[in-house]
């Protein structure tokens, strides 16, 4: 009520399972996607208009390569893993090893916010478990103390069973004495798909992981799902951009293309028709 933090929390259990399914990932590959798709959605409600777009990469050097995810204003989002069907052990806790899929190398965040640029933080990634990672990305680029919960339980039938988290930051007015407080409550904290597991709606967990502090809540909930923006124009603008002398290359070598969607696998064909008509629009 003081305005000292804000926090963002969510329930993102069927858009990971969407994107499990799209995908045919595997449990590491699932988890690790679930767990950058859902922290994307919450950085997505805090986007002011329709066009602003977050988009979080994460290029490691472990076995799923690169992980993406794209989100809008209304946290729809969408992403993928390089190599969803890589599989790892259980790390030595007996949990699903999402830090040593990622590995070791650079988390990217570009906020294109209707500007002349956009805006791009980078920042080492420091343990591959994704929500540490956003935390440092947090203080470092941007200067917000942040904490990040993320959790994506995986069933054994590799769906989804569970999915969330929850964002925290401390605004700038905010005393020691309630860092010191706010900090103390999330060390009590049950995990995040314990929590979903046990019914708590993205609301219930508002308050749990409030709890203690006078809060209000905007009643300006969205609901996030899996959404691709893809279509056969985009496809199009795409094959046209690559440029005359590959567009030739392309209709002398094959006399036809095929383009698919790394967000939701879905295949665009061109004849050699389309493709001479794209090639006189090409520089």
């Amino acid at each position: 009520m003081d305005g000292a933090i804000r926090v963002f929390a969510a329930v993102t259990t069927d858009l990971s399972e969407r994107a499990r399914q799209i995908h045919q990932s595997m449990p590491v590959a699932a988890a690790a996607l679930g767990r950058t798709l859902t922290v994307a959605a919450m950085m997505g409600a805090q986007l002011k208009n329709e066009t602003d777009t977050v988009t979080i990469q994460f290029a490691g050097d472990g076995p799923l390569g690169k992980i993406v995810a794209v989100t809008d204003s209304s946290s729809k989002v969408r992403g993928y893993v390089e190599n969803p069907f890589a599989d790892l052990p259980l790390n030595r806790k007996g949990k699903i090893d999402v830090g040593g899929g990622v590995g070791k190398g650079r988390l990217s965040i570009v906020r294109d916010l209707g500007m002349k640029e956009p805006y791009v933080g980078q920042v080492p990634i420091v343990t591959g478990e994704i929500a540490e990672d956003i935390t440092y990305y947090y203080a470092k680029s941007e200067q917000i103390p942040t904490a990040v919960g993320l959790g994506v339980l995986v069933d054994t039938d590799y769906s989804i069973k569970a999915s969330g988290g929850f964002l925290i930051q401390l605004m700038p007015f905010a005393t020691d004495e309630t860092a010191a407080k706010l900090e103390e409550q999330v060390r009590k904290l049950p995990s995040v798909t314990e929590m979903i597991t046990s019914g708590m709606t993205a609301e219930d967990m508002l308050f749990k992981v409030c709890d203690g502090f006078s809060m209000m809540m905007d009643n300006n909930a969205v609901t996030p799902a899996y959404e691709c923006k893809c279509s056969k124009e985009r496809m199009e603008r795409a094959l046209i951009s690559i440029g005359k002398t590959e567009l030739e290359k392309i209709i002398s070598e094959n006399g036809e293309a095929e383009l698919t969607c790394q967000f939701c696998d879905r295949k665009y064909k061109f004849d050699i028709d389309q493709l001479e008509n794209m090639l006189k629009q090409a520089k």
